[in-house]
């Protein structure tokens, strides 16, 4: 039984909200002009390599079904460069292997898109346009027929290399992460056996495993991406219960920090006296230029300036709990808090962090 389109909280009906997680009418509006500049390069230069008549098409079809995953849902594990390039080429090379095995067409296309998919889940490179390929490849006629097994590669193979190729150097050009690759699993920087901070309280691998097998079903996003999505939901949560403690609350503000331009010895001295493991790196003009530690001063130097490491910085109004993927990675000990020209205004340790934790638990506890 269907059900009429109901109103979101902000009045629109869902029929004009975003089918996926996370598309803007940006990202849409990229995606269209991508799509437009790519596909009219990838004929124009197909027809410019091999002329263009009913010997070999401008471009195959299958081409736009790939545009639109290249640019629309550019992280899905089905839109990455093996993905269109070995799954269109794979599979119009199982259907140009069922047309030849097989005579009846209606046959001959269920075949030829089955093998279709095994051929590209096997060699890692599914592709949902890889299932017209196939088709193509079957029922192309005598443009297809006249190429034999050389169709596959030219024009499906060249389509999809020169796809990528623009694919590549538009994302480049927009600043989007393409090809994307999943997030690194998060290792003990200790070198120990024991699971990073991180991870030791909340879900863990094993839970998403057991959730996606519950579900029984398979989702377009890589199982990396997935983790790291639901981390980045619990600290959002976090943040939003506890946003009313800002990194200006918790931060010290008498901080002490070094010059550029000053011996190692005399940070070494800083560091012990104080009994800190971050001393803040200035500029002659008073900017955060980086910071220093122990490890820093393990190496040969004869100012501060040479060893010094990127600083992590954060604003006075930022959530002080935003800071927690910082201050748990095992890297980084201290999140140095600067205005806008860099100057420093505080400084935030783990143990100004474990505080704030400690005094918004009882808060937690009554929420429960």
């Amino acid at each position: 039984m269907s059900h009429p389109q109901k109103p979101n909280p902000d009045g629109r009906f869902r029929m004009f909200s975003p089918i996926l997680a996370g598309a803007t009418l940006r990202e849409r509006l990229i995606a269209c002009f991508g799509a437009l500049i790519a596909i009219g390069l990838t004929g124009l230069i197909s027809g410019y390599l091999f002329g263009q008549g009913p010997h070999l098409p401008l471009i195959v079809a299958p081409m736009g079904a790939s545009a639109v995953l290249l640019f629309a849902v550019p992280a899905s594990p089905l839109a990455q460069p093996w993905s269109i390039i070995g799954g269109n080429t794979i599979s119009a090379l199982m259907g140009i292997i069922a047309a030849y095995l097989i005579h009846d067409p209606i046959i001959a296309i269920g075949v030829g898109v089955s093998l279709a998919i095994g051929a590209m889940s096997f060699t890692r490179c599914l592709h949902p346009p890889g299932g017209a390929a196939a088709l193509t490849a079957v029922l192309g006629g005598p443009a297809v027929a006249g190429w034999g097994l050389l169709f596959p590669f030219v024009p499906v193979g060249l389509n999809s290399c020169i796809l990528v190729g623009l694919g590549l150097l538009f994302h480049k050009l927009a600043r989007r992460n393409y090809p994307h690759f999943a997030a690194k699993v998060t290792v003990n920087t200790h070198q120990t056996a024991d699971l990073p901070a991180s991870l030791r309280v909340g879900f863990r691998e094993e839970d998403v495993d057991a959730a996606l097998a519950a579900f029984d079903e398979t989702f377009d996003i890589d199982r990396g991406d997935l983790g790291r999505l639901l981390q980045q939901v619990e600290l959002q949560a976090t943040i939003r219960a506890h946003g009313d403690i800002s990194c200006a609350d918790i931060m010290s503000r008498d901080v002490v920090s070094i010059d550029a331009d000053a011996d190692p010895a005399d940070a070494r001295e800083l560091l012990l006296k104080h009994n800190i493991r971050t001393l803040p790196v200035k500029d002659e003009n008073g900017r955060l230029v980086g910071t220093i530690g122990l490890r820093e001063l393990s190496r040969a130097a004869h100012r501060v300036g040479d060893i010094l490491s990127k600083a992590a910085t954060a604003a006075d109004n930022d959530p002080a709990f935003s800071l927690l993927p910082v201050l748990t990675d095992g890297h980084a000990h201290a999140v140095i808090v600067v205005d806008n020209e860099h100057q420093i205004l505080g400084l935030i340790s783990q143990t100004d962090l474990l505080s704030a934790a400690a005094r918004a638990l009882p808060t937690s506890r009554a929420a429960l």
